[in-house]
């Protein structure tokens, strides 16, 4: 009896004990749910931020972002520029390695770079790259690799020649488009090296440990990473969930930490617990046209649609978190460089809304609301882009007359068909990857664009902006380039983003950059769980 009642006492200690941990954090693990399942974790060949998120842990790039967004020495230790600003010469750190402990050389960068303008690789990233001499005419086969100006020198030199004097290159060799990949393990798994857990090996503070496809992510601190005494956590999580109400549920229960884009309808609630939080962004939300698929294919059409747009009462009432109503493609934020002053409000709104003037040009394109071909808009499962759909909906019927359907596709699935054109007018968000007007406006600029859009007006001025060194002339480019587009009204921008998130007060050292990505390298959880 006494040894049964000392093992009950024992079994209710423990008990108890895991009651009172339920919910707590775990103090050497982060957890930050996650909005979308990876495509891949291939930094060379993803493009949305979930897939940045965690890349940003698993790799490195020369530089790293600090806490002001400036870049800072990260796998490069240091460079040298020439006087022209268009030779760049990194010289890694010595003995870096892999995380699996191979050695990481110059030469893994020149490949790796090379890689993603590779034309038969077909990365969606290439043009980040094409500031560099010879990549762009390389991608578009006409030039070979050996033209583009990226060399390794020695195993800790890499040289790097630019077209034209680009002031904001040491920035993009932050972005994960220009992070190396372990070639031995790319050519031996070209489509899947990235696809998975095992055996994927990467160059950052972490190291992936688990991956349940649209489940969950987990990695681990790598021990081959250059700068241990900076990252501050054990391990991170990453739950995944396309559902918004499902993250915060996972935040406020303690299961995460940290979590992006909370429901607007929970806004007020979350402030009042001191969780809601609002970040700097660089960024628009818009609908894209396919310029080539009926009824759209018309830009009196394009045109129509977009002046039924209501976005105050939109941005208001719908999508909230302090965002603020888009009637041009770049967004405020952005200094030109010449004046001093924001390029936003220098080039004012370039888009209005006017219901009478759309069914004018509906009936001018020969159509009425009853013989226009069937109008869908594609968007990916999202609670706030289902909203905005609906809302978008609603305007188009009582402005326009016109009835859309609706069709949501998971985000893997939604981001291939905006790439193949199938779909007439879709969701879609762009955010800076860096902090100049260019990074916007050079979205548009071939026919490999989601909108399969090409005015060759529209890329004479953007190659001309890129050429030339007079920041006032490369501004006045910028701003004509920018009305063409809306000229041609191949979008119709719906707000500037904002970037709202719930946090828990314990959680220290993250960064939001204005570009849209989070750094979780120096995150840790406090314990004594005081406000951030």
């Amino acid at each position: 009896m006494k040894k049964l009642s000392l093992f009950l006492l024992i079994a209710f200690a423990a008990v108890s004990l895991l009651a009172g941990c339920a919910g707590q954090p775990k103090t050497d693990t982060v957890s930050y749910a996650l909005e979308a399942e990876p495509a891949s974790l291939d930094p060379g060949m993803t493009t949305s931020l979930a897939e940045a998120n965690v890349q940003a842990e698993l790799f490195e790039g020369l530089t790293r972002l600090d806490q002001h967004n400036q870049p800072q020495p990260a796998l490069a230790e240091s460079w040298d520029i020439s006087p022209d600003g268009k030779v760049y010469t990194f010289h890694l750190r010595p003995h870096l390695t892999w995380s699996d402990g191979t050695p990481l050389t110059a030469q893994d960068f020149e490949y790796s770079w090379k890689r993603v303008v590779d034309p038969e690789v077909a990365s969606q990233n290439a043009y980040m790259l094409f500031p560099i001499e010879g990549a762009e005419a390389y991608n578009q086969k006409k030039a070979t690799a050996d033209t583009v100006g990226v060399k390794a020198l020695d195993d800790q030199t890499l040289q790097v020649r630019l077209k034209d004097p680009t002031v904001y290159f040491l920035t993009l060799t932050a972005l994960h488009c220009y992070y190396p990949v372990p070639r031995w393990l790319v050519e031996a798994k070209p489509d899947t090296w990235a696809s998975d857990a095992a055996g994927l090996v990467g160059c950052g503070p972490f190291v992936i440990t688990k991956w349940v496809h649209s489940s969950e992510i987990n990695v681990k601190r790598n021990p081959n990473y250059w700068d241990q005494a900076h990252v501050r956590s054990e391990r991170l999580e990453f739950p995944i969930s396309e559902s918004q109400a499902t993250r915060l549920r996972l935040v406020e229960s303690g299961q995460a930490n940290l979590m992006v884009e909370p429901p607007p309808a929970d806004q007020d609630r979350l402030e009042a617990l001191g969780l809601y939080r609002v970040a700097p962004y660089l960024g628009t939300y818009y609908y894209v046209f396919n310029v080539q698929k009926k009824p759209f294919d018309d830009v009196r059409i394009r045109r129509a649609f977009a002046l039924t747009m209501e976005r105050q009462g939109l941005v208001e009432h719908i999508v909230r978190a302090r965002k603020e109503a888009a009637y041009a493609w770049v967004p405020p934020g952005i200094t030109d460089t010449a004046t001093g002053k924001d390029f936003r409000a220098e080039g004012g709104p370039l888009q209005h809304e006017d219901a009478a003037k759309a069914r004018q040009l509906l009936q001018e394109a020969g159509y009425t609301p009853e013989t226009l071909p069937e109008v869908t808009i594609l968007f990916n499962t999202n609670e706030m882009h289902k909203a905005v759909a609906e809302a978008v909906q609603a305007m188009w019927q009582k402005n326009l007359g016109v009835h859309a359907g609706l069709t949501n596709q998971e985000s893997k699935v939604y981001l291939a068909s905006r790439m193949e054109g199938n779909f007439q007018v879709a969701r879609a968000s762009w955010v800076a990857d860096y902090a100049d007007p260019m990074t916007f406006l050079d979205v548009f600029a071939d026919a490999d664009n989601d909108a399969k859009y090409h005015n060759e007006d529209y890329n004479r001025l953007i190659r001309q902006a890129k050429e030339t060194s007079d920041q006032a002339v490369r501004m006045q480019y910028m701003h004509e380039a920018e009305k063409i587009l809306f000229d041609d009204c191949v979008i119709i921008p719906i707000y500037y983003t904002t970037q709202p998130y719930v946090a828990q007060p314990y959680v220290k050292g993250y960064h939001w950059s204005p570009l849209g990505l989070i750094d979780l390298k120096e995150a840790y959880i406090d314990k004594k769980g005081d406000t951030k």
